[in-house]
């Protein structure tokens, strides 16, 4: 899966969890891919004092959501991966994807929802 989205950021800046961007850096747009699941981590783990922070956080939440929804309901009743109830935080979740992209190279090179799939398949297995 393909995933290309370009954040204009306009004069007045971005706004969001206390972040703004203005001036120049406002002015720059700025290209955010997640073409494979190193890049999905990179995008997931920015810090908040990250330049354009925000907006790669919002795209690392917007991309795995639509993903795990989209595989869901394309393996309907056989599902590849199980959430507990109550389900843990998106933010959590992601963090710990993060974290296993991190700690093996292999998994950087995966494609973003493979890598993502496997990572959740592990994580919380259907039993």
């Amino acid at each position: 899966m393909k995933s290309l989205f370009v954040v204009a950021l306009i004069a007045g800046g971005l706004v969001g969890s206390g972040s703004l961007i203005s001036g120049a850096q406002a002015a720059q747009p700025i290209s955010l891919h997640a073409r494979t699941a190193g890049e999905l981590a990179e995008l997931c783990g920015a810090t908040p004092k990250e330049q354009a922070a925000d907006a790669k956080i919002n795209y690392c939440d917007g991309f795995a959501q639509a993903a795990v929804d989209m595989e869901l309901q394309r393996t309907g009743d056989k599902k590849p991966f199980c959430f507990p109830s109550p389900a843990p935080s998106r933010r959590s979740t992601l963090g710990e994807f993060v974290n296993w992209v991190r700690a093996l190279p292999e998994h950087r090179e995966m494609s973003a929802t493979k890598g993502l799939f496997q990572f959740l398949a592990e994580r919380f297995p259907c039993k």
